[in-house]
């Protein structure tokens, strides 16, 4: 079965990635872009999928590739720790957003895990979740997700009925267990993620053992690693940007400059030199065979100025220089990647943009664009969102202030919810009353002691923002965030 594919090639696009290739080949090279402008609403139009691959690159499947028929040493996923994985803090940024730090026994650390709950989260109490994983890039950033520094990913998944997982840091990780620790950090994370997380999802967070995993750049070939490394683990693994070869000529040279330039980090300390067995136990060109059953998708751009990136004085070619040389390794190695699969028979789709580098407005996009296959892989395709504003809060004037609503009207304790974009709205001895942002974050695990909302948020002469309520009230400061008093 061949892969689907969706591209668009001109010869202008063509003399642009030779200009690309250039660079990366002269020294601008492997380093995340900074973040751009958010994209407009409306995406761009996808062509129609061909159902013909691309012809793989020249040389793509040569013997000195993957030396054909011949398979790289096996090496066993990171074996389950001995002591399990302890919760030590969380904390609730909104109603729907929880940060949750996981004693990793593999790291000796506590790890910040971000989660973004199913949508019927509080309307069916009863009710669990698949979960989708979603990597950031190279420059991970240890207090918070670039996913959620960068995009919409809140509010794109406020209304789809899956738990999705945010691990925070990993700078420079390939999320993988490196051979020796490196700037004061004992990286293991394909234990974390693999063995040592899951049991808590499953348990306290009420996921399912069905996942999937997505990641940009970086991410994108941890991803596909991590699913190849562990088959039938994931449903589904999505690469956006991400490097798909990395043992090949030059590649762990460009990993090596990547590595030291996303944070002074040693790939030696990781996989060990170039020659080291560990690269091609990693490399998910050469597991390719592993991700049979696995949903698959991976896009690319091609480092031609796109709609989100600043052009320069040189035509086609954008001012983020690295940004360009970075998409087009992307491209070419992403290729080569889906050549393989089609070799092998494994079917997924490649998107091939006609233009961008590497940066956030189009990692933000593919997210959407993935997100028909991630739901069918998961299991909820079918699932929509089917409601009307309840009979409770009809006449509620706040309502025309909440957008959409996401649930039906639910029972709480003492009195009835209902979940809308911008909050969730209660009954209580006042009226209706809403309560939303990082007040109703802090609402969550406060409820009992708190009873029923009796205002609406408020506005102290301080400037402080508040709520009250049956048993005590939370206020919200910029400098102290939400405290309940």
């Amino acid at each position: 079965m061949k892969i689907w594919t969706k591209s668009t090639v001109t010869r202008r696009g063509a003399a642009s990635v030779a200009v690309a290739l250039s660079l990366v080949a002269t020294g601008a090279g492997p380093a995340i872009a900074e973040p751009a402008p958010k994209p407009p609403q409306e995406a761009p139009a996808k062509p129609e999928p061909k159902p013909n691959a691309e012809k793989p690159k020249p040389n793509a499947d040569k013997p000195k590739a993957d030396k054909d028929k011949a398979k790289p040493a096996e090496r066993k996923p990171a074996a389950k720790p001995g002591p399990p994985a302890t919760v030590t803090k969380t904390f609730w940024y909104s109603a729907h957003r929880v940060a949750v730090w996981v004693h990793s026994p593999a790291m000796n650390t506590d790890i910040q895990v971000q989660l973004l709950l199913a949508r019927d989260w509080f309307s069916n109490p009863a009710a669990k979740f698949p979960q989708l994983t979603v990597l950031d890039g190279l420059r991970a950033q240890d207090d918070q997700s670039g996913w959620i520094l960068n995009t919409n990913i809140e509010q794109f998944y406020q209304d789809k009925n899956v738990n999705v997982v945010l691990p925070v840091g990993g700078e420079s990780s390939f999320y993988t267990d490196w051979k020796e620790p490196d700037r004061g950090k004992n990286y293991q994370w394909e234990t974390f993620l693999i063995h040592e997380l899951p049991t808590i999802l499953e348990r306290d967070w009420r996921s399912t053992d069905v996942r999937g995993i997505e990641g940009l750049s970086m991410g994108g070939s941890a991803a596909m690693m991590l699913a190849a490394r562990n088959p039938g683990f994931y449903k589904f693994a999505g690469s956006f940007s991400g490097i798909l070869q990395l043992s090949s000529y030059g590649m762990p040279q460009a990993i090596q400059f990547a590595l030291r330039d996303g944070g002074g980090y040693d790939s030696m300390k990781m996989f060990g030199p170039p020659s080291d067995p560990a690269w091609k136990e990693h490399d998910p060109y050469l597991l390719a065979e592993k991700l049979r059953g696995t949903s698959l998708y991976i896009s690319s751009g091609n480092g031609v100025v796109g709609p989100h990136d600043k052009p320069s004085d040189i035509p086609m070619l954008a001012t983020n220089y690295s940004g360009v040389g970075l998409e087009v390794l992307s491209r070419v190695t992403s290729q080569q990647f889906a050549a393989k699969l089609n070799k092998l028979g494994i079917p997924g789709q490649a998107v091939y943009r006609p233009s961008g580098t590497h940066t956030w407005p189009y990692w933000e996009f593919e997210m959407a664009q993935a997100w028909p296959q991630v739901a069918r892989a998961l299991g909820i395709a079918d699932d929509k969102v089917a409601c009307q504003v309840g009979d409770a809060f009809k006449k509620a004037p706040q309502i025309k202030g909440l957008g959409g609503c996401l649930t039906p009207e639910y029972a709480v304790p003492g009195g009835r919810a209902q979940d809308f974009r911008n909050g969730r709205i209660f009954t209580g001895p006042k009226g209706p009353k809403v309560v939303g942002g990082a007040i109703g974050g802090a609402y969550v695990p406060a409820f009992d002691r708190l009873g029923l909302p009796t205002s609406d948020e408020e506005t102290g002469r301080d400037g402080a923002k508040f709520n009250t309520f049956e048993r005590g009230k939370i206020t919200w400061t910029p400098q102290g965030g939400a405290r309940v008093e």
